[in-house]
């Protein structure tokens, strides 16, 4: 299916965690409910991190509790530390993602120690979730570029990928956490890892804060990436990055894949109308572009 590109909804935790408003579960599971009808079929569920720090996601254990049973859709849910990771294996969630960011700083203010201390915590993790049987990802965040360090050097990031395909990975997902990168970056980050690693899947994270991440989702599409996070109605942010804004919106990717004439699987239109509703609980308009304006031609027009 080399025409297939498949999205992964991340707005019920990277989308919801900076906003003011704490959704009660009903509405997250609503969200969830939503996402699932308009054929989403994999989503980051919850976060397991310190509800002290990241209220928006204190109830990620009653969250998964009333999670819909579907042998079709995977729920995943991130983990910064072991403690996180104890609680996303008592609550069984489908699949962990653990993240490394490339900058020390943005690291040490994200998860409490350095780069390096995250990737001994991720071996650790890996050994204890290959036991229990337990599908595991990684995320290099900071990939493109990190407020407090500035560029992040290629090399650097590249190492990191490296060591984690070491340890046995064979999919590593790339962030633009801060929405720093253009197309060029994207694509020559790409290149110099399929020359490096060639058997590596890699997926993509961008958000939009500088309005490049349709561009950059475009740039990776061409160098062969099939999987890309995204954020219904372009919720979101990072609690630990200046100005962050969210995720590149799931209906703007959706429109411009459908209009390259690949397949995703996933209505657009529920998905805009899901973003509509989303407006309701969080007091707020979705950024995303498509969901104001509209997809062309419109079903009236046609």
């Amino acid at each position: 299916m080399s025409d297939f590109i498949e999205i992964i909804d991340v707005s019920p935790r990277d989308g919801l965690q900076s906003q003011p408003v704490l959704l009660g579960v009903e509405h997250k599971l609503e969200l969830i409910k939503r996402l699932i009808d308009a054929g989403i079929r994999r989503m980051e569920a919850v976060s397991f991190v310190n509800p002290k720090r990241v209220p928006q996601m204190a109830d990620a254990e009653e969250v998964v509790r009333g999670l819909p049973q579907r042998d079709d859709v995977t729920f995943i849910g991130l983990v910064l530390n072991l403690r996180g990771f104890e609680r996303a294996i008592a609550c069984d969630i489908d699949e962990i993602n653990c993240a490394v960011v490339a900058s020390d700083t943005f690291n040490l203010r994200n998860q409490g120690t350095t780069t390096e201390g995250t990737m001994e915590l991720i071996r650790e993790i890996t050994r204890e979730a290959r036991a229990a049987g337990k599908k595991l990802g990684v995320t290099v965040s900071a990939a493109f570029g990190c407020p407090f360090e500035g560029e992040m050097p290629m090399e650097k990031v590249t190492g990191l990928v490296q060591r984690l395909a070491a340890m046995g990975y064979d999919h590593v997902s790339l962030a633009d956490t801060i929405g720093a990168a253009g197309p060029s970056d994207v694509a020559g980050m790409i290149k110099r890892i399929r020359t490096l690693e060639p058997g590596l899947s890699l997926s993509c994270h961008f958000h939009n804060t500088r309005n490049t991440a349709v561009a950059n989702t475009y740039a990776a599409i061409q160098e062969g990436v099939k999987i890309f996070d995204a954020s219904c109605g372009g919720v979101g942010g990072c609690p630990f990055a200046p100005a962050a804004t969210g995720n590149v919106a799931t209906e703007d990717l959706l429109y411009m894949i459908h209009r390259m004439g690949l397949k995703t699987g996933v209505d657009i239109d529920r998905i805009i109308e899901t973003a509509k509703w989303l407006e309701g609980p969080l007091g707020t308009p979705m950024p995303a572009m498509v969901t104001r304006a509209g997809v062309f031609p419109s079903a009236k027009a046609a």
